[in-house]
């Protein structure tokens, strides 16, 4: 009985990749949790406890000089903020400038909004590290012949990564820092609506560092709005709706112009306006503040999480400027999937896995493919065994 008890649980599905993992990948599991634990404990211990400000400290009495200093802004960022030209004088009480009690109180709450808490950075390298890891050393067991490659990379510990994404670096600890917030703040920077271009370049360096050591590793495991589209797309119906993909083509074309566009509006050079954020009309990130404060950004959540359901994470296709800057990155990753065309036979088993064009253009070996989230489907499908996620120095295998 016991022995029957044993091999039962031995069979459930957590328990099962734990038996099946070698001796030296049970040393890296337990040397890989203690470095989260270890990140996460740091992180904890460093964060510093911000001062709390309410908008009612301020009132249109005071002029924008003295408002934007204390609120960790500069002149021109509440100026935009509050529908004013960047060029108006910030001495003036705001009242004079036609500014409402209720239109600074919104502002000032908005731009609180923005406030990063500083512990998610480091979860957000606590999750990428455990991504890391898996997708090199935990998710094939050492040994294991291609025959078994139905039990390579489960789904669990990735589903379970995305749910920490959206529980606790999402909704318990506010949209910001992410990603996309993180490439259009260094723009914004520039356009003096931060104070320091270097704290928004060290921001996004440490988003795009992430993107580069494991390809797109930050959008496949950690990104919180990328991460609850990928679960809504795990929801196993319209399969037949899944099975059509949207050309990558098209995709990378909508999703560049408005990056473009959001340059030239942001620059003034179209619209002759300095400090347009297009983007802040359709930030889904908004969603975990939960601060639809937009009719636009209530559109932009809804239609991509309904979408979402039967075509993969639209927003980061179509819309994320992150999105767009990592895939260009991607040809800089160190780990990444990698295809052995010496092995390969182009039975197109990992194209129909792919729910993008990803694994067929790197079938085809183009110079450009198309976004990679590592999402491990293509790993445990090939039945010549020629797709590794593996360092990009590594050399094929003989067969």
């Amino acid at each position: 009985m016991v022995r029957i008890r044993f091999q039962n649980f031995k069979e459930r599905e957590p328990v099962k990749i734990l038996f099946n993992l070698s001796g030296r990948q049970m040393v890296w599991l337990v040397l890989t949790l203690m470095a989260m634990v270890t990140i996460v404990a740091v992180g904890w211990v460093r964060q510093e406890a911000a001062a709390p400000i309410s908008p009612s400290e301020f009132t249109v009495e005071m002029s924008i000089k003295q408002i934007a200093p204390r609120i960790n802004v500069t002149n021109k960022n509440l100026a935009r903020e509050l529908g004013l030209s960047l060029d108006v004088s910030k001495k003036k009480p705001v009242k004079t400038l036609g500014v409402t009690q209720e239109e600074l109180d919104h502002a000032i709450e908005h731009l609180l909004g923005h406030r990063e808490a500083t512990l998610k950075y480091y979860i957000i390298a606590a999750l990428a590290l455990f991504g890391l890891v898996y997708l090199v050393r935990l998710g094939r067991p050492d040994g294991s012949p291609v025959t078994e490659r139905k039990t390579w990379y489960p789904r669990w510990p990735y589903v379970a990564a995305l749910v920490l994404a959206v529980a606790i670096g999402g909704f318990a600890l506010g949209k910001s820092p992410n990603p996309m917030e993180s490439a259009v703040k260094v723009f914004k920077s520039l356009v003096g609506l931060y104070p320091s271009i270097a704290v928004k370049l060290g921001a996004f360096a440490f988003f795009a560092i992430l993107a580069v050591v494991g390809n797109k590793l930050i959008c496949g495991w950690v990104c919180p709005f990328g991460a609850l589209q990928e679960l809504i797309y795990h929801i196993p119906i319209l399969r037949n709706l899944k099975k059509r993909k949207i050309p990558f083509m098209v995709s990378n074309i909508l999703r560049g112009t408005l990056f473009v566009v959001a340059l030239l509006l942001l620059f003034g050079i179209v619209g002759g306006r300095k400090g347009f954020v297009i983007y802040h009309f359709v930030n889904p990130f908004n969603l975990f503040n939960l601060d639809i404060e937009t009719v636009s950004v209530g559109a932009t959540i809804l239609v991509m999480l309904v979408v979402s359901f039967g075509f993969y994470r639209p927003f980061c296709q179509f819309i994320c400027p992150f999105g767009f800057m990592s895939w260009l990155l991607e040809r800089l990753s160190i780990f990444r999937v990698k295809i052995d065309h010496d092995r390969c036979n182009e039975c197109g088993a990992c194209t129909v896995a792919c729910p993008l064009d990803a694994a067929k253009d790197r079938v085809a070996g183009k110079a450009f493919p198309a976004d990679c989230f590592s999402c491990t489907r293509c790993l445990n499908i090939c039945p010549k065994d020629a797709i590794h996620y593996e360092f990009v120095g590594k050399k094929a295998q003989p067969e």
